[in-house]
């Protein structure tokens, strides 16, 4: 039997990093996979999808310009945006690919050994590795369950890939959809109906169960982003119920009931389900192992990346915690450490940045007014308009706002961030950093930022918290804002 110190199972984004992490440590490490290395970090996923909002922003860009100039639209075909596609999630493909067998050979001592197969576990320290034609069984000191997620389902709704699609079948069509319903109005649904829409060639709707998209944030960022889609023709169905959708002669037929209890059929070519991701536990042999499911006997385990096993840990999307590529790394480096480093220090999900793709895109780290408001804390909040900063006039992208939440006190502590616009997801990181160091707001204040750049707009927002603007709130009222939350009021603070 060939033993390991640290066995992966899954060689996704934190799969790859608990490999690799554990290398790091001088560990003789396996690395399971059963598919493509990557994982939906590279396929289908995050790579993939961002690639095409990319290069759909560029489209739409384009033909801003040359339209307002009266101009005929820029044309991109389906087949082009695929060559894109395929160079991109490649060029990823081939650095995994080169890395691992760089990684195999005699000069890093074969500490990384790669199995391409599904690995099951037999027992607390045993994973039995299978592919079409053979078996065979391996021994772990510490093993890491890092296999991922796929697109959740509907248990009315049959999904082809080909008329009704996931996100695992969306990219793969074969050239835009003339129309398409998008069922979910969460993150990826709507950077899906960003990304069609950007493009100009598909009619898109998207139905939405609640009154307004992105339910979770703060209501200035959904309406900015819902009105910005409804500009590019797309139609969401707010406060709507899907009663079937099917797939007939035509494409894919579906009935919609509103709040006022009507009804509405609508014919559409394709459909895509968004409506979230499932765990891939059920083939892990968890039972072999004694792993015991979370709480909510959805994900594994609860603490700290680390099983009811001690020398077996569950990160990414099989943790339950948050699903994105870089927490799935993080918490992988995080396992692994605290096996080899006995790291004690609980891991942080208070300074997590994220991005949306959207129009505009969206960044965010920290609370949110709608969290804060939730958890009655309270904060004193401060808003800049792109329009007054200056590399965003410069740029001609002048739609967007920052949005800063402090503690309500003389610390002014930063609790979290909102970033909609150009840049955004560049500007939040200093904020992330200090809200993990829990530094004051007086050390951005006194940053000399790069000129002109998106971020001097977050130096504007801690002045105006400090009383130090160079643009004055009571004559840009339009423009800045500076208020208190304080038990569900909002209360305007004086300012010069």
């Amino acid at each position: 039997m060939d033993k390991y110190d640290l066995i992966v199972i899954g060689g996704g984004p934190a799969g790859y990093a608990a490999a690799m992490r554990g290398i790091d440590f001088g560990k003789r490490v396996c690395l399971i996979e059963k598919e493509r290395v990557g994982g939906a970090g590279v396929y289908d996923g995050a790579l993939s999808s961002k690639t095409l909002w990319e290069l759909s922003n560029k489209v739409s860009h384009i033909n801003e310009t040359l339209i307002s100039g009266g101009r005929s639209p820029y044309q991109i075909s389906w087949q082009e945006v695929q060559q894109v596609l395929k160079e991109s999630t490649f060029e990823r493909k081939f650095q995994y690919s080169c890395h691992i067998k760089l990684l195999q050979n005699e000069t890093m001592n074969k500490m990384l050994h790669y199995e391409r197969g599904l690995g099951k576990l037999v027992s607390t320290n045993e994973v039995e590795v299978s592919s079409d034609d053979s078996k065979k069984i391996i021994y772990g000191e510490n093993i890491v369950l890092a296999t991922g997620s796929r697109p959740r389902k509907l248990p009315n709704i049959e999904v082809d890939e080909k008329h009704i699609l996931t996100s695992n079948g969306i990219e793969s069509i074969l050239d835009y959809p003339k129309s398409l319903v998008i069922v979910g109005a969460g993150v990826i649904g709507c950077e899906y109906a960003t990304i069609f829409s950007n493009f100009g060639k598909t009619k898109v709707y998207i139905i939405d169960r609640q009154d307004r998209i992105l339910p979770f944030e703060d209501e200035d960022i959904s309406k900015m982003v819902a009105g910005n889609m409804e500009s590019s023709g797309v139609t969401i169905h707010h406060n709507t119920s899907l009663i079937r959708l099917e797939k007939n002669a035509d494409g894919v037929e579906y009935e919609l009931k509103n709040k006022d209890g009507s009804t509405e059929i609508i014919q559409v070519e394709k459909a895509l389900l968004s409506i979230g991701r499932v765990p891939n536990i059920e083939s892990l042999g968890l039972e072999n192992a004694g792993v015991q499911m979370s709480k909510r006997g959805y994900h594994i385990g609860d603490t700290d990346t680390q099983t009811n096993i001690p020398n077996i840990y569950a990160v990414g999307d099989v943790s339950g915690r948050i699903a994105l590529v870089n927490m799935g790394e993080i918490e992988a480096r995080h396992a692994v450490e605290r096996a080899y480093e006995n790291r004690t220090t609980p891991l942080s999900y208070d300074n997590v940045c994220t991005i949306m793709f959207l129009k505009p895109e969206v960044a965010a780290v920290g609370l949110n007014e709608k969290q804060c408001l939730k958890q009655n804390i309270p904060v004193k909040v401060v808003k800049i308009d792109y329009s007054v900063i200056a590399r965003a006039v410069a740029m001609r992208k002048t739609q967007g706002f920052f949005k800063i939440i402090v503690t309500n006190d003389d610390e002014m502590r930063i609790l979290g961030m909102r970033a909609v616009g150009e840049h955004a997801s560049s500007a939040i990181q200093a904020v992330g950093l200090l809200i993990k160091m829990n530094a004051p707001i007086e050390v951005l204040s006194e940053l000399v930022h790069p000129h002109p750049s998106i971020v001097e707009g977050i130096q504007e927002c801690v002045r105006m918290l400090l009383n130090r603007s160079i643009f004055k709130s009571s004559v840009f009222k339009d423009k800045l804002a500076c208020y208190s939350l304080v038990d569900g009021v909002k209360t305007p603070l004086e300012r010069l």
